[in-house]
């Protein structure tokens, strides 16, 4: 009797357990996924369609965005479980404390960001942007770079003029004359360069000199409190993704082609102008780290943070330890 009484308190006890914890599911049954269209893993595993057949139960929808301030507003209104956002609008994010964390590293832009203006429009240099018209979309990375590449070069923004002008649709203003130029990303980057354009500096340039930019992903701490394995499995596939990037085969560039809607060779161009980073690498110091050797990118942030503060984008910058709990390094823990 001792023991049947005991049997039915353990199971009482593991009942009131269950129903104290909520259970951590499997698989999601939805997963919304916001990315933009740059060469990268990501948009690789996409092309690939990795995350559905990894999750052939589950709801992928994916969501385009052109600019990292349309993605904070998207997590801000709770309609995005995984995303993609540029370091400066990411960091502003951070500091506002909207509803999410790192946990990837995509890239480090080089040269798929740049200013290209005009070849007739006088301008050789940064110095030559004084009275010119340049386009560039507020609050992303190739804005920051601008800015960046101004301050480098003692330019101070009120000599030009600054449009805030989206991606998709700058090389309409190019065509119209609205513009001189435009510190843009890929792929409208190329068709600026195939419409009469050059290129007066890059972000890899820029960041020699301290204006360093790149994309991360960012998960809702929401999904990943529920769904942990499946952000790691998220891992799994972008990982592979970009080790296939990197070999840059023929069939990996036909898919990339085909996402950023340009030729096989300009593909190859525009394929070698990032540094893509797999798994192994977000646990290099110089980006994420481990728990136990938390890496270089709460730094970057911080920078960031300063730059966007000096702007005026953010009413303040914390200190560095502010943003090392909003980088999941467990993920990478061995």
């Amino acid at each position: 009797m001792k023991t049947s009484i005991a049997a039915i308190l353990a199971g009482l006890l593991a009942l009131a357990l269950a129903l104290a914890v909520p259970a951590l599911a499997a698989d999601p049954e939805t997963i919304r996924l916001g990315y933009f269209q740059s060469p990268n893993g990501e948009l690789l595993a996409k092309g690939q369609d990795l995350l559905r057949k990894r999750f052939p139960g589950t709801r992928i929808e994916y969501v385009k965005f052109d600019v990292g301030r349309d993605v904070n507003a998207a997590f801000a209104g709770g309609s995005l479980d995984i995303g993609t956002i540029g370091t400066p609008p990411g960091t502003a994010g951070l500091v506002n404390d909207l509803p999410y964390k790192i946990y990837y590293l995509h890239d480090i832009i080089g040269e798929s960001e740049a200013l290209v203006v005009k070849d007739g429009a006088g301008i050789d240099s940064v110095a030559d942007l004084r009275g010119k018209t340049i386009a560039s979309p507020f609050g992303s990375t190739s804005h920051f770079s601008l800015l960046a590449a101004l301050r480098q070069n003692g330019v101070a923004p009120s000599e030009l003029t600054i449009l805030d002008i989206t991606g998709q649709d700058v090389h309409a203003a190019w065509v119209r004359g609205d513009i001189d130029g435009a510190y843009i990303w890929q792929p409208a980057q190329a068709r600026l360069l195939e419409d009469g354009g050059k290129v007066i500096v890059n972000s890899r340039e820029v960041a020699e000199k301290g204006g360093i930019t790149g994309e991360f992903g960012i998960v809702s701490d929401a999904f990943f409190a529920k769904y942990p394995d499946a952000v790691r499995a998220y891992v799994e596939i972008l990982d592979q993704a970009t080790k296939e990037y990197r070999e840059a085969k023929p069939e990996t560039v036909r898919v990339l082609a085909s996402e950023l809607g340009l030729g096989e060779e300009e593909t190859r161009t525009v394929l070698s102008q990032v540094i893509v980073l797999d798994a192994g690498d977000q646990k290099d110091p110089r980006y994420l780290g481990t728990t136990a050797r938390p890496g270089a990118l709460a730094d970057l942030l911080k920078d960031t943070s300063d730059f966007l503060l000096a702007e005026k984008a953010v009413k303040e910058s914390p200190p560095k330890e502010f943003f090392g709990p909003k980088i999941l390094t467990v993920i990478y823990d061995e």
